[in-house]
């Protein structure tokens, strides 16, 4: 066997790489190793007040989750079961061909739709929203905020529009297409982002680098096969329909919930972090969120581009062959996340150990002290196996734990508001992982329930 085939085989067999996990790690590696160079660059031509409003917008940014309530996964879902009975985009003359084919066609016109219409929303909200926080809470901070925001509000309202059409594809098997595709949006990114910093952009930095990502997206689905694939799908609507109130209403509601619980369980600690402690804080607690997400969004690339493997697999009710996969799968995500946790540990005890200064500024001093951090990095493990889990439930078409997700996200407000308002961000962290450590064994319980409740 050849040098390269052996580190094929090795990637591919042991370590789970394949080529969509390839290019979907390919576009995480590029954002975690980008992040690096961005911490740097934010550090070395952002002020602390400005980085704190920097993550503060992500944070307020994230409100979409409530217009989109889980739906794209669901999507994903929905055409990787329809797509499971279709061979062709062509109008078929088998019966249960032909009802797939139109039910998919109905899922991608109901998306195009619903998203469309609630990205006027979304804009209308974004905008108030974010002027009445950071007016209110940044009074007295010189920083030109206004315009950044308003360009930042216009870019997620087009990439929530966007953002359907890609989970669609996905889910009809081109998951390593789109992979393709963000990876080159990511790399956009940061190529725009440095030099937009390093021109002294300040926040404006992140609206143009994301807008030229964006564009990128837009182009690649105008002028490629991809166009025609979606307006085959478009036309192959007949009497057979997805029923958006019985079918994925009933799914969506429980999915909705719990990506509502999600924003107060992961979004929450910068905002107030900002209102109580001031933006240098928020800007501490953002930076470290900042890497912290990065790793766990990487190592989730072995799950989340399973998803229609394993929702084909569940619509052909191969349940062995389902397990044997994600065990493996959930394995590699675990450990690959327990490595880049140590590895950041690393780099960030070296940096403070040898004072490494930018911009007459210690850059160890712009991360969490070490408790803090350790307590966020533990439940990120934790959450690591409720989110690998939770998206094997999912795939069934069901949402098992929506209770568990109100709980938590209830527990998660009165924590980050009540002690973090005593004891600032150390309570914040240690009441955030305690909370963690009592959801993963409520998790784990629905999980192996479930399981045999539905593979029966």
């Amino acid at each position: 066997m050849g040098v390269l085939k052996k580190i094929k085989y090795i990637l591919n067999s042991k370590i789970g790489i394949d080529k969509t996990i390839g290019y979907t790690l390919s576009a995480k590696t590029i954002q975690a190793v980008g992040s690096i160079v961005s911490l740097s660059l934010i550090a070395l031509f952002l002020s602390k007040e400005e980085q704190g409003f920097y993550y503060t917008f992500g944070s307020i940014l994230a409100i979409q989750m409530f217009f989109e309530l889980g739906f794209n996964s669901i999507i994903t879902q929905y055409a990787a079961h329809e797509s499971a009975y279709i061979s062709k985009y062509e109008i078929s003359t088998n019966e249960i061909e032909l009802k797939a084919q139109s039910r998919l066609s109905s899922l991608l016109r109901f998306c195009i739709k619903w998203f469309s219409i609630l990205s006027i929303g979304l804009f209308i909200t974004l905008l108030v929203v974010g002027n009445v926080f950071f007016k209110k809470y940044g009074h007295g901070i010189n920083v030109n905020w206004q315009l950044p925001w308003l360009f930042l509000v216009i870019n997620t309202c087009f990439a929530f529009v966007l953002s359907p059409l890609l989970s669609f594809l996905e889910g009809i098997g081109r998951i390593k297409d789109m992979s393709k595709i963000r990876l080159i949006q990511q790399t956009v990114n940061l190529i725009v982002l440095w030099t937009m910093l390093s021109l002294d952009g300040k926040l404006y930095s992140a609206p143009i680098a994301g807008m030229c990502s964006l564009l990128v997206a837009f182009i690649i689905l105008l002028f490629s096969d991809f166009r025609t694939i979606l307006i085959k799908i478009w036309n192959l609507i007949d009497k057979w329909k997805v029923n958006y109130k019985n079918e994925i209403f009933p799914f969506q509601w429980k999915i909705a919930i719990s990506w509502i619980s999600g924003y107060f369980i992961f979004q929450l600690f910068n905002p107030v972090l900002f209102a109580t402690d001031g933006a240098v804080v928020a800007g501490q607690m953002g930076m470290t969120l900042a890497v912290l997400n990065g790793l766990q969004s990487l190592s989730m690339s072995w799950i989340s581009t399973k998803v229609p493997l394993f929702s084909n697999l569940i619509a052909l009710k191969n349940f062995k062959r389902l397990d044997e996969i994600f065990k493996t799968t959930l394995k590699q995500s675990v450990s690959i996340l327990a490595l880049g946790l140590f590895i950041m540990f690393l780099c960030i005890y070296f940096i403070r150990y040898f004072h490494i200064i930018v911009n007459g500024m210690l850059i160890g001093e712009r991360f969490l002290d070490y408790l803090p951090m350790f307590l966020m990095m533990a439940a990120l493990i934790l959450n690591q196996f409720s989110f690998s889990w939770a998206s094997y439930l999912r795939c069934h078409k069901q949402e098992p734990y929506l209770l568990m997700s109100i709980v938590t996200g209830v527990l998660c407000i009165l924590s980050t508001i009540f002690i973090g308002k005593y004891f600032g961000v150390i309570g914040i962290t240690l009441g955030y992982f305690l909370i963690t450590f009592c959801s993963v064994i409520w998790a784990y319980r629905t999980f192996l329930r479930k399981k045999h409740e539905w593979h029966s």
